[in-house]
């Protein structure tokens, strides 16, 4: 039995479309954003978080891109507002910094996103998602927490729930 050889002008055509051209770049990206959390209206001593859904329906947290000249905490607050329509918060605290890179056609992108602890204040049952957005809602922690996409974001979930508990805010 005689095996066939593929065409090389079709081998060469399945090996282009599996294998990506060369990364050309490295582009960084610094962002910030914020676990919001807040205390049920109804039962003063449930906290919630409010979560987004990404435009693929992936859990995580309000964040953005920081903007020349601004600070870390400014531009958290800002990327809150407008991504979340939340009009009253306080910045209590910075939770740390995450890091992650990804590809982006022929560049590698290193974003550092910057976590900050802030509290809803006021009318907070007033958020709405932003149009790329597929959900966005008030979570218990536990449902937060089973939801949220991302590990390390899980974990700094974590942190912002033992700081709340310690602060008594």
């Amino acid at each position: 039995m005689k095996m066939r050889r593929p065409k090389p002008i079709q081998s060469f055509k399945k090996f282009v479309r599996r294998h990506r051209p060369a990364i050309s770049e490295v582009v960084r990206e610094p962002t910030a954003g914020g676990i919001i959390f807040r205390r049920n209206p109804a039962k003063k001593d449930l906290i919630e978080i409010l979560l987004i859904a990404d435009s693929k329906g992936r859990w995580t947290i309000p964040k953005g891109h920081i903007d020349e000249g601004e600070t870390a905490r400014v531009a958290a607050e800002r990327e809150i507002a407008e991504e979340t329509g939340l009009k009253k918060m306080q910045v209590l605290d910075w939770l740390g910094k995450i890091n992650f890179r990804y590809r982006r056609d022929n560049s590698l992108v290193l974003m550092t996103t910057e976590i900050f602890l802030v509290q809803a204040i006021g009318n907070t049952d007033s958020v709405r998602k932003e149009k790329w957005m597929t959900s966005l809602a008030w979570l218990s922690t536990a449902e937060a927490l089973d939801k949220i996409e991302y590990e390390d974001i899980g974990k700094l979930i974590l942190l912002a729930l033992k700081k709340i508990r310690k602060t008594g805010v």
